[in-house]
Protein backbone atom coordinates (compact mmCIF):
# COMPACT_ATOMS: atom_id res chain seq x y z
CA UNK A 1 0.00 0.00 0.00
CA UNK A 2 3.06 2.47 0.72
CA UNK A 3 3.39 2.52 -3.06
CA UNK A 4 0.60 4.75 -3.25
CA UNK A 5 2.53 7.65 -1.86
CA UNK A 6 5.24 9.29 -3.97
CA UNK A 7 6.54 10.74 -0.71
CA UNK A 8 5.46 11.52 2.72
CA UNK A 9 6.04 15.14 2.91
CA UNK A 10 4.19 15.02 -0.59
CA UNK A 11 1.37 13.27 1.30
CA UNK A 12 1.22 16.19 3.77
CA UNK A 13 1.15 18.71 1.64
CA UNK A 14 -2.07 16.52 -0.56
CA UNK A 15 -3.72 17.31 2.99
CA UNK A 16 -2.20 20.71 3.26
CA UNK A 17 -3.98 21.18 -0.31
CA UNK A 18 -7.50 20.19 0.15
CA UNK A 19 -10.02 22.70 1.27
CA UNK A 20 -12.94 20.42 2.21
CA UNK A 21 -12.77 19.23 5.45
CA UNK A 22 -14.24 16.14 5.08
CA UNK A 23 -12.13 15.09 1.67
CA UNK A 24 -9.26 16.58 3.57
CA UNK A 25 -9.91 14.06 6.46
CA UNK A 26 -10.50 11.53 4.37
CA UNK A 27 -7.31 12.29 2.23
CA UNK A 28 -5.40 12.39 5.66
CA UNK A 29 -6.49 9.34 7.04
CA UNK A 30 -5.84 7.62 3.51
CA UNK A 31 -2.54 8.90 3.23
CA UNK A 32 -1.44 7.98 7.32
CA UNK A 33 -3.03 4.20 6.60
CA UNK A 34 -0.45 4.11 3.33
CA UNK A 35 2.63 5.29 5.48
CA UNK A 36 1.73 3.05 8.54
CA UNK A 37 1.28 0.21 6.30
CA UNK A 38 4.29 0.59 4.63
CA UNK A 39 6.43 1.20 7.75
CA UNK A 40 4.86 -1.97 9.22
CA UNK A 41 5.67 -4.11 5.72
CA UNK A 42 9.50 -2.66 6.48
CA UNK A 43 8.86 -0.64 2.46
CA UNK A 44 8.30 2.72 3.76
CA UNK A 45 7.83 5.51 1.34
CA UNK A 46 10.69 8.20 0.90
CA UNK A 47 10.11 11.26 2.80
CA UNK A 48 10.79 13.74 -0.05
CA UNK A 49 11.23 17.35 0.12
CA UNK A 50 8.20 19.45 -0.77
CA UNK A 51 7.26 22.75 -0.14
CA UNK A 52 4.26 23.21 2.49
CA UNK A 53 1.43 26.01 1.81
CA UNK A 54 2.01 29.25 3.82
CA UNK A 55 -1.67 28.65 4.59
CA UNK A 56 -3.70 25.58 4.30
CA UNK A 57 -6.74 25.44 1.85
CA UNK A 58 -9.48 26.10 3.93
CA UNK A 59 -13.58 25.64 2.66
CA UNK A 60 -15.16 28.36 1.90
CA UNK A 61 -17.23 28.28 5.54
CA UNK A 62 -16.90 28.68 8.16
CA UNK A 63 -16.54 32.69 8.40
CA UNK A 64 -13.34 33.44 10.24
CA UNK A 65 -13.50 35.70 12.54
CA UNK A 66 -10.64 37.52 15.22
CA UNK A 67 -11.23 35.50 18.46
CA UNK A 68 -12.86 38.51 20.05
CA UNK A 69 -15.88 38.59 17.83
CA UNK A 70 -16.66 35.41 17.91
CA UNK A 71 -20.26 35.47 19.72
CA UNK A 72 -20.13 33.36 23.12
CA UNK A 73 -21.53 30.42 23.41
CA UNK A 74 -23.93 29.77 26.48
CA UNK A 75 -23.15 25.58 26.74
CA UNK A 76 -26.81 25.12 28.92
CA UNK A 77 -29.17 25.35 26.11
CA UNK A 78 -28.81 23.52 22.62
CA UNK A 79 -27.71 25.92 20.63
CA UNK A 80 -24.79 26.79 23.00
CA UNK A 81 -23.70 22.57 22.90
CA UNK A 82 -24.02 22.92 19.42
CA UNK A 83 -22.13 26.34 19.34
CA UNK A 84 -19.34 24.00 21.48
CA UNK A 85 -19.12 21.14 18.99
CA UNK A 86 -18.75 23.38 15.93
CA UNK A 87 -15.72 25.03 18.18
CA UNK A 88 -14.25 21.83 19.06
CA UNK A 89 -14.51 20.52 15.34
CA UNK A 90 -12.24 23.54 14.15
CA UNK A 91 -9.95 23.08 16.45
CA UNK A 92 -9.45 19.30 15.09
CA UNK A 93 -9.91 20.01 11.51
CA UNK A 94 -6.59 22.85 12.19
CA UNK A 95 -4.93 20.25 14.19
CA UNK A 96 -5.06 18.03 11.34
CA UNK A 97 -3.27 20.93 8.97
CA UNK A 98 -0.48 21.56 12.11
CA UNK A 99 0.47 18.17 12.27
CA UNK A 100 0.75 17.18 8.41
CA UNK A 101 2.93 20.65 8.59
CA UNK A 102 5.17 19.77 10.72
CA UNK A 103 6.28 16.78 8.73
CA UNK A 104 6.48 18.55 5.12
CA UNK A 105 7.87 22.33 6.87
CA UNK A 106 11.40 21.30 8.41
CA UNK A 107 13.09 18.90 6.22
CA UNK A 108 16.85 19.79 7.12
CA UNK A 109 16.36 19.17 10.68
CA UNK A 110 17.34 14.95 10.83
CA UNK A 111 14.91 13.19 13.10
CA UNK A 112 14.50 9.42 13.70
CA UNK A 113 11.79 8.07 11.46
CA UNK A 114 9.68 7.30 14.51
CA UNK A 115 8.99 11.29 14.53
CA UNK A 116 7.25 10.56 11.03
CA UNK A 117 5.33 8.12 12.66
CA UNK A 118 3.54 10.03 15.96
CA UNK A 119 2.75 12.68 13.92
CA UNK A 120 1.41 10.63 10.91
CA UNK A 121 -0.64 8.91 13.93
CA UNK A 122 -1.88 12.00 15.46
CA UNK A 123 -3.05 13.42 11.89
CA UNK A 124 -5.03 10.47 11.94
CA UNK A 125 -6.54 10.71 15.60
CA UNK A 126 -7.18 14.31 14.50
CA UNK A 127 -9.11 13.46 11.74
CA UNK A 128 -11.41 11.06 12.83
CA UNK A 129 -11.91 13.29 16.23
CA UNK A 130 -13.03 16.19 13.61
CA UNK A 131 -15.43 13.81 11.94
CA UNK A 132 -17.04 12.78 14.87
CA UNK A 133 -17.45 16.60 16.24
CA UNK A 134 -19.05 16.66 12.22
CA UNK A 135 -21.35 13.57 12.73
CA UNK A 136 -22.57 15.06 16.35
CA UNK A 137 -23.51 18.64 14.60
CA UNK A 138 -25.10 16.82 11.76
CA UNK A 139 -27.15 14.77 14.36
CA UNK A 140 -28.14 17.97 16.02
CA UNK A 141 -29.09 19.40 12.29
CA UNK A 142 -26.25 21.39 11.51
CA UNK A 143 -22.58 21.09 9.58
CA UNK A 144 -19.20 22.29 10.24
CA UNK A 145 -18.97 25.64 8.51
CA UNK A 146 -22.53 26.35 9.96
CA UNK A 147 -21.40 29.13 12.48
CA UNK A 148 -18.55 31.38 12.89
CA UNK A 149 -14.76 30.42 14.09
CA UNK A 150 -12.01 31.94 15.17
CA UNK A 151 -9.13 32.84 12.94
CA UNK A 152 -6.43 32.72 15.47
CA UNK A 153 -5.89 28.95 14.56
CA UNK A 154 -3.21 29.01 12.43
CA UNK A 155 -0.87 31.84 14.43
CA UNK A 156 0.94 29.54 16.17
CA UNK A 157 2.36 27.45 12.80
CA UNK A 158 3.05 31.02 10.93
CA UNK A 159 5.02 32.38 14.07
CA UNK A 160 7.05 29.19 14.45
CA UNK A 161 7.69 28.62 10.44
CA UNK A 162 11.31 28.66 11.17
CA UNK A 163 11.96 27.18 14.06
CA UNK A 164 10.94 23.65 14.87
CA UNK A 165 11.85 23.73 18.52
CA UNK A 166 9.44 26.86 19.21
CA UNK A 167 6.95 24.71 16.95
CA UNK A 168 6.63 21.55 19.21
CA UNK A 169 6.34 24.29 22.42
CA UNK A 170 3.80 25.89 21.21
CA UNK A 171 1.72 23.47 19.61
CA UNK A 172 1.68 20.67 21.45
CA UNK A 173 3.20 21.59 24.71
CA UNK A 174 0.99 24.82 25.19
CA UNK A 175 -2.06 24.39 22.51
CA UNK A 176 -3.00 21.10 22.80
CA UNK A 177 -1.94 20.53 26.69
CA UNK A 178 -4.59 23.17 26.76
CA UNK A 179 -7.08 20.91 25.76
CA UNK A 180 -6.73 18.18 28.19
CA UNK A 181 -7.34 20.87 30.83
CA UNK A 182 -10.62 21.88 29.10
CA UNK A 183 -12.08 19.22 27.75
CA UNK A 184 -13.61 17.28 31.32
CA UNK A 185 -15.61 20.16 31.90
CA UNK A 186 -16.69 19.93 28.62
CA UNK A 187 -17.77 16.28 28.52
CA UNK A 188 -20.06 17.14 31.50
CA UNK A 189 -21.52 20.06 29.81
CA UNK A 190 -23.16 17.10 27.52
CA UNK A 191 -23.70 14.28 30.40
CA UNK A 192 -25.60 16.47 31.80
CA UNK A 193 -28.00 16.88 28.84
CA UNK A 194 -27.89 12.81 28.50
CA UNK A 195 -26.00 13.26 25.06
CA UNK A 196 -24.58 10.25 25.53
CA UNK A 197 -23.36 10.34 21.72
CA UNK A 198 -20.83 13.46 22.38
CA UNK A 199 -19.78 12.44 25.48
CA UNK A 200 -18.41 9.32 23.73
CA UNK A 201 -16.81 11.14 21.04
CA UNK A 202 -15.08 13.70 23.64
CA UNK A 203 -14.23 10.99 25.80
CA UNK A 204 -12.06 9.48 22.93
CA UNK A 205 -10.78 12.29 21.66
CA UNK A 206 -9.53 13.35 25.81
CA UNK A 207 -7.98 10.25 25.77
CA UNK A 208 -6.10 10.46 22.48
CA UNK A 209 -5.13 13.70 22.90
CA UNK A 210 -2.75 12.79 25.71
CA UNK A 211 -0.50 10.98 23.32
CA UNK A 212 -0.13 14.15 20.90
CA UNK A 213 0.90 16.34 24.19
CA UNK A 214 3.40 13.68 24.96
CA UNK A 215 4.99 13.19 20.99
CA UNK A 216 5.56 17.14 21.24
CA UNK A 217 7.39 16.42 24.63
CA UNK A 218 9.07 13.80 23.65
CA UNK A 219 10.53 15.25 20.56
CA UNK A 220 10.82 18.80 22.15
CA UNK A 221 13.43 16.73 24.56
CA UNK A 222 15.11 15.19 21.89
CA UNK A 223 16.16 18.58 20.41
CA UNK A 224 17.07 19.73 23.62
CA UNK A 225 19.66 17.29 24.17
CA UNK A 226 20.77 17.60 20.79
CA UNK A 227 21.24 20.98 21.17
CA UNK A 228 22.91 20.73 24.88
CA UNK A 229 19.39 22.93 25.96
CA UNK A 230 17.77 22.97 29.25
CA UNK A 231 14.50 21.53 28.66
CA UNK A 232 12.95 23.69 30.97
CA UNK A 233 14.39 26.56 30.46
CA UNK A 234 14.50 26.57 26.82
CA UNK A 235 10.52 26.14 26.93
CA UNK A 236 10.24 29.22 29.22
CA UNK A 237 11.88 31.10 26.42
CA UNK A 238 10.17 29.74 23.63
CA UNK A 239 6.62 30.24 24.88
CA UNK A 240 7.15 33.87 26.24
CA UNK A 241 8.73 34.39 22.54
CA UNK A 242 5.87 33.00 20.65
CA UNK A 243 2.95 32.28 22.58
CA UNK A 244 0.38 35.44 22.86
CA UNK A 245 -0.74 35.90 26.54
CA UNK A 246 -0.14 33.63 29.92
CA UNK A 247 -1.23 30.13 30.12
CA UNK A 248 -4.38 30.00 32.73
CA UNK A 249 -4.99 27.65 35.24
CA UNK A 250 -7.17 25.74 36.46
CA UNK A 251 -4.32 22.73 34.79
CA UNK A 252 -5.40 19.57 34.45
CA UNK A 253 -1.68 18.14 36.41
CA UNK A 254 -2.64 14.92 36.11
CA UNK A 255 -2.92 14.57 32.44
CA UNK A 256 -0.23 16.94 31.48
CA UNK A 257 2.44 14.77 33.61
CA UNK A 258 0.92 11.67 31.78
CA UNK A 259 2.50 13.46 28.89
CA UNK A 260 5.29 14.32 29.90
CA UNK A 261 4.69 17.96 31.09
CA UNK A 262 5.68 18.51 34.77
CA UNK A 263 4.31 21.56 36.57
CA UNK A 264 6.80 23.53 36.76
CA UNK A 265 7.16 23.75 33.06
CA UNK A 266 3.99 25.63 33.09
CA UNK A 267 2.84 27.26 36.67
CA UNK A 268 5.88 29.68 36.11
CA UNK A 269 4.37 30.85 32.55
CA UNK A 270 1.07 32.00 34.51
Amino acid sequence: MSGALSSLRAAAVTVLNTSDAREKTAVSREMAAAWLAGREAGTPAPLGRETPPDMPARPGLPELLDPRDVPKRKPGTEAGRIALLHAIAHIELNAVDLHWDVIARFPDVEFPIGFYDDWVRAADDESKHFNLLADRLEAYGSHYGALPAHAGMWRAASDTVDDIEARLAVVPMVLEARGLDVTPGMIRIFKQAKDDASVAALETIYAEEVAHVAYGSKWFHFLCGRHNHDPKEHFHALVRRYFHGALKPPFNEEKRAEAGIPPDFYWPLT
